[in-house]
């Protein structure tokens, strides 16, 4: 976090920026790291917890290294999100709003994400993948986590 801080120390206003950074390093916000930014901005910890809650970016619990999240809106919910749902939860073990043992995968359902031709969708690390399938989700899921571990091998 050091570099961050030096990077921000002279700007008035960078809790949001010292927070989405600190984020980027950890994956969500420890509490121990938003201890340490009330301390080195000199500002209340309650101050640094009230934006962390505020606003949707910040996660203070830990999430998985890929993101998985399913639209459950109307047209996708009609048209399959029911059965994408516990297909992951059977394939890898999670609920939404969980991570997995692993720290691989964190699911989420969301309520629309204004794509609904593409109903039913998941978002994939920020990829929209549309007209989802069972077999193609829990075949393109386990693809991109195989990816990213032989990536960072």
């Amino acid at each position: 976090m050091e570099p961050v801080f030096e990077k921000y120390a002279a700007q008035p206003g960078a809790l949001i920026p010292i927070l989405q950074k600190a984020q980027d390093i950890y994956n969500y916000l420890p509490p121990e790291v938003l201890q340490l930014i009330a301390e080195r901005l000199g500002i209340a910890l309650s101050k640094v917890y009230g934006v962390a809650t505020f606003y949707a970016q910040f996660y203070l619990e830990r999430r998985g290294r890929h993101v998985l999240r399913l639209c459950d809106g109307t047209a996708c919910h009609v048209k399959g999100t029911p059965v994408l749902l516990t297909a992951v939860e059977e394939e890898f073990g999670v609920r939404p709003g969980q991570t997995t043992e692993d720290g691989n995968l964190t699911v989420e359902i969301v309520y629309c994400m204004g794509s609904c031709a593409l109903a039913p969708v998941a978002v994939l690390d920020g990829k929209v993948i549309g007209r989802m399938r069972q077999e193609t989700l829990l075949k393109t899921v386990k693809k991109h986590i195989e990816r990213g571990q032989e990536a960072s091998r």
